[in-house]
């Protein structure tokens, strides 16, 4: 049951991230939009750190179907946000559709349950597999969840349902730890192949989303520093590895 209270309390501290965008909004947007940058930066070295350095090794062993799993993690992640990107779209050209707000909460929540699945998974692994991905999860919430809260009270929510909110989207994750420690207790090994799924997630998003927001803004800050932060994630993981080993 050890094991259990890891995947619970992981989910947990990750779920209460969502709070963090309190914490930033009231700073002015000149600033906000430079600390998101170094955020990012961070968050995308610490995914990649993630997937290369813990969650793919742990895999090896797979052979070919690891990184049969690993592709279609990566194309599962294109293909959301793609789905994501078309209804915001659908929303603008029809105002009676679902407000972009909604799908935010909605999206998130899939997200979160996901992230609940891929750490209930690594732990069942491994205690070093689980509490990376739990830390590769978390980086990639900081900057996530400031963005939703942001983008909840343009949406018109008031700033304490947008928390609320937010808070309960993020809860889901817990939810599917839960679910998923008991589902793949029973699979035995079988979890493992969440791993190179969740490796193949964590490099589109790193890959596809991060590192591209962090070119496009170059000229309005600092990319050597961003660099510098990016391989702080990066080697931090490296280092937890090394530790863990």
């Amino acid at each position: 049951m050890d094991t259990l209270f890891f995947i619970i309390l992981a989910t947990f501290v990750i779920s209460l991230i969502s709070f963090v965008g309190a914490a930033f909004f009231f700073l002015a947007e000149k600033t906000l939009n430079k600390i998101l940058l170094f955020l990012v930066a961070f968050s995308a070295g610490g995914l990649l750190g993630g997937a290369f350095f813990h969650l793919m090794p742990e895999s090896l062993g797979e052979g070919l179907t690891g990184f049969l799993f690993l592709a279609l993690g990566f194309c599962f992640f294109f293909i959301l946000e793609n789905f994501i990107s078309w209804h915001h779209h659908h929303a603008k050209e029809h105002p009676e559709a679902v407000p972009f707000s909604y799908l935010i909460l909605v999206s998130d929540a899939i997200h979160n349950c996901i992230d609940g699945l891929m750490i209930a998974a690594a732990f069942i692994v491994s205690f070093p597999a689980g509490l990376a991905t739990s830390l590769a999860v978390s980086f990639h919430e900081i900057p996530q969840e400031i963005g939703d809260y942001a983008v909840l009270i343009y949406g018109g929510f008031s700033k304490k349902k947008a928390l609320l909110l937010n808070f309960l989207s993020a809860l889901t994750a817990m939810a599917a730890g839960v679910l998923g420690f008991f589902f793949f207790e029973k699979i035995g090994g079988q979890a493992s192949f969440l791993l190179p799924f969740a490796a193949g997630s964590f490099i589109y998003i790193a890959a596809s989303d991060l590192i591209p927001e962090i070119k496009k803004k170059k000229e309005e800050s600092h990319p050597f520093a961003q660099f510098l932060v990016f391989l702080t994630g990066l080697f931090l993981m490296l280092a937890l590895k090394l530790v863990l080993k």
